[in-house]
């Protein structure tokens, strides 16, 4: 089969390990017999520094031609580049969100699973960890309050900012469907996260979904509040299969889970519209103070590459392979810094996509 796949490198480490994700991709293309056709396309950082914009007209159309696009991490060091001298809306995270909006990826996927030979670099007690967790946060994306009416005024000589947060029912449907049909394929179970009991947004979002879950009367549903979630992702993460919570709450939650794991460095991500197309990227920033190091971890990478195969190119055996081979190689004992322990083996950037290449 042949595909065609934007390549997003990014700013800060994202060449790095988006060069490893490549490889990895190559090999499968090898082991499978498939092509795959690449595109570069420009965002952030980089686009700013050749085109003056985080996010140009042509990178939004070649990403449209493609089947899938892969991405590495954007923005840099806010304190030292000239990046944040501009005006937020010329700034790399503002090219973020434009393509997120320009291709409707309304859809965020972050899956956060423990593995059991990185259980000593979770900072949850072993009592809490158990066996392990596997869950999945299912983010809305392009709606909430990143994307409402916002302008700071002068009212009576006080400096005044307003931030709009809203969502209409069609929104909350589309991001609720995709929660349930995730969860159908999982252990059967949505926890809708909400602020229900201060928030006239958070109270449709609550009806709307009630309304979704009487299509699935397998998947069992449970409701909770935002600071509630985020004190049992602590206490007891196992709890959960599939968590469907609006864009601000999910921005927080993603992040408070992805560091339950132990390190964010192990964690893929993926953007979906109403097709099968989709954006991949790690969960990470672009660390610049690694950038250039070999020294960054490329699994995050690899493992969202190994999401693109499935969801958006429906290749569940070559998913399945890269899976197998990022799981192989930690058994054997193999780290980059951010994950390493005592007793294993020290490994860069590069030495760590070989690795998890020929594992395929």
């Amino acid at each position: 089969m042949e595909y065609r796949l934007g390549l997003i490198y990014g700013d800060g480490i994202g060449p790095e390990i988006v060069r490893e994700a490549r490889k990895v991709l190559d090999k499968v293309c090898e082991k499978f017999n498939h092509t795959f056709h690449y595109e570069e396309l420009l965002l952030g950082g980089a686009s700013i520094d050749v085109h003056g914009v985080p996010l140009t007209e042509e990178t939004i159309e070649k990403a449209k031609a493609s089947d899938a696009v892969l991405m590495g991490s954007i923005g840099g060091d806010a304190a030292t580049s000239p990046w944040y001298q501009l005006e937020p809306s010329k700034r790399p995270e503002a090219g973020l969100l434009g393509i997120r909006k320009a291709l409707n990826l309304f859809a965020n996927l972050r899956p956060a699973y423990l593995y059991q030979e990185l259980k000593d670099a979770c900072p949850l007690r072993e009592d809490i960890i158990g066996d392990g967790f596997d869950l999945m946060i299912m983010r809305e994306l392009t709606g909430g309050l990143y994307f409402g009416e916002r302008k700071t005024i002068e009212e009576n000589g006080v400096r005044k900012a307003i931030d709009t947060l809203t969502y209409d029912e069609n929104e909350i449907r589309r991001i609720a469907r995709r929660a349930f049909d995730i969860a159908g394929k999982r252990r059967k179970k949505v926890t809708s996260v909400d602020k229900a009991n201060v928030l006239d947004s958070s109270r449709l979002w609550r009806k709307v979904v009630e309304e979704v879950a009487a299509e699935y009367p397998d998947i069992e549903l449970e409701h909770m509040l935002v600071d509630n979630c985020a004190m049992q992702l602590v206490r007891d993460p196992a709890q959960f299969d599939v968590i469907l919570t609006e864009n601000m709450f999910g921005d927080i939650l993603s992040d408070e889970a992805s560091m339950v794991t132990g390190s964010i460095g192990m964690l893929s991500s993926a953007s979906l519209n109403d097709t099968k197309f989709g954006l991949y990227e790690p969960s990470h920033g672009s660390a610049p103070d690694i950038a250039g190091q070999n020294k960054a971890n490329p699994i995050a990478t690899i493992l969202s590459a190994a999401m693109m195969l499935r969801y958006s190119l429906d290749l569940d055996k070559e998913a399945d392979a890269v899976e197998a081979a990022v799981q192989k190689v930690l058994t054997e004992g193999y780290r980059t810094v951010d994950i390493m322990s005592e007793g294993c083996k020290l490994v860069g950037t590069k030495e760590m996509g070989d690795l998890i290449a020929e594992a395929v």
